[in-house]
């Protein structure tokens, strides 16, 4: 059995044993790179994103946390779920599938992929990548729910889960472009945003794809898992005299915080748990902070406005959840707000000092943020009108912050709210807040590369 076939092998078994108590019967399973990134990880810690096991930092979590405003990370995504779409009806399923118009695709586009429910709820997201005249690429936290859907219809399509062959490394910031036309070889230029084509790096081919998880000019490398060691050390090497830093699992999601960006399965719940689609890949347990629901799990989960996709109404074509849509619109049901919250430094203080002094202690606060998903209630004059999630420490902000989605009455920048911090049966505290536009910082995702 070579490389290729038993990574596939461990990946298939984790996904069959992933209810499976993890240190007896489950097998570990790394990143395709974990052989370059063993090089660097020198205290040997890592942490799970969905099934993979990743280093959990580099240099150190504040120096990670700021490199792609600085200079450039490379970060590994490899654990993404990764799908190939293919066959005649291949676009007419994804367009069915997702709010997002499909009608017009080049070869090589990215387009952001919102899936919903009959319910109009999200029910799972990503990015798809027309690779082909009928094929497609799609990467999200998981694509359970969408390889459910498919094997309900009878379209004349299919998928190929391609998770174990494929690696997906970030490398975002402004030294980015500089690093990639360095390690190709090539001027990349010619990459305009949510846009893509094929490179080599020392004759490997890859994918280089112009994307923006961190507010700031970024891409992405897709390739042979086979190759994964050897990029990520040419990745790393080409950016050397640039300043390029590894990061870390522990640093990779507080940049989607500052950049307005609500990630499924930590900002909130996708409706197919409920669904045979459920997701495989996210961590068990239940969500943390004070946020109590009064509905069930259905409080967690989003409508696609609330999360700041498709603000502008309802799209006018047919796409699973398109009815509910419309109903709840019909019917002039308020929708709440994404906006971002500013947390108050003093009050933060207390609760990190906390086991220094007397009293009860509050729940801890991560630095720089917890792990998995927490929601927290946002209040005014004691009464809710929000939920916040993602609370993290920015080093490039100097300051804490989080994603709030909110009434529309209280989501004016400027208002002052109180988060209400630590889970119930807890000695809570009062933290507070203020409601803030998104993103928190400039978006230069859509840098005019041609300029530089």
């Amino acid at each position: 059995m070579d490389a290729a076939e038993v990574r596939r092998s461990t990946y298939e078994a984790v996904l069959r044993l992933r209810d499976a108590p993890f240190v007896t019967r489950r097998p570990a399973y790394f990143s395709p790179a974990a052989a370059a990134q063993d090089e660097s990880n020198h205290l040997a810690s890592f942490g799970a994103f969905a099934q993979t096991l990743l280093p959990l930092e580099y240099t150190g979590w504040v120096e990670e946390c700021g490199a792609h405003v600085t200079s450039c990370y490379v970060g590994d995504w490899s654990s993404l779920h990764k799908v190939v779409v293919r066959g005649p009806q291949a676009r007419a399923f994804l367009a069915w599938l997702g709010m997002r118009d499909l009608s017009r695709f080049e070869l090589g586009q990215i387009k952001h992929h919102v899936q919903l429910d009959g319910n109009g709820w999200v029910a799972s997201e990503g990015i798809v990548c027309r690779v082909g005249e009928e094929e497609f690429l799609y990467t999200a936290g998981s694509a359970d729910w969408l390889l459910w859907q498919l094997g309900q219809g009878s379209w004349d399509a299919e998928a190929e889960d391609v998770s174990p062959d494929l690696f997906i490394f970030g490398v975002q910031g402004p030294a980015a472009l500089d690093t990639l036309e360095k390690l190709t070889g090539e001027s990349l230029r010619d990459i305009g945003f949510s846009r893509s084509r094929p490179s080599r790096v020392d004759g490997v081919p890859v994918r280089v794809l112009r994307t923006g998880i961190s507010g700031e000019l970024g891409y992405e490398l897709h390739g042979s898992a086979a190759h994964a060691d050897a990029i990520w050390s040419a990745v790393v090497a080409s950016g050397r005299p640039l300043g390029i830093r590894e990061l870390g699992l522990r640093s990779q999601p507080v940049q989607h915080i500052e950049a307005g960006i609500a990630t499924n399965g930590l900002d909130y719940l996708p409706a197919s748990l409920l669904t045979p689609g459920a997701p495989r890949q996210f961590r068990r347990g239940t969500p943390g902070g004070s946020f109590v629901p009064e509905n069930g799990v259905t409080d967690y989960f989003r409508k696609p406005g609330e999360l700041g996709w498709f603000r502008g109404g309802v799209p006018d074509r047919e796409f699973l959840g398109r009815d509910a849509l419309a109903a709840a619109a019909a019917k002039g049901e308020p929708q709440r707000t994404l906006m971002g919250l500013r947390w108050n430094a003093e009050d933060v203080s207390g609760i990190l000092t906390a086991p220094l002094g007397k009293g009860s202690l509050p729940d801890p606060m991560e630095l720089p943020r917890g792990r998995g998903p927490a929601f927290d209630q946002v209040l005014v004059g004691g009464r809710r009108v929000g939920v916040s999630t993602g609370r993290t420490v920015s080093v490039n902000l100097r300051s804490t912050i989080s994603l709030v989605v909110i009434d529309p009455g209280h989501a004016s920048p400027g208002t002052e709210v109180v988060v209400l911090w630590g889970r119930p049966g807890t000695a809570q505290r009062e933290v507070r807040a203020t409601v803030t536009a998104l993103p928190f910082k400039p978006d230069r995702r859509r840098t005019d590369v041609t300029a530089l």
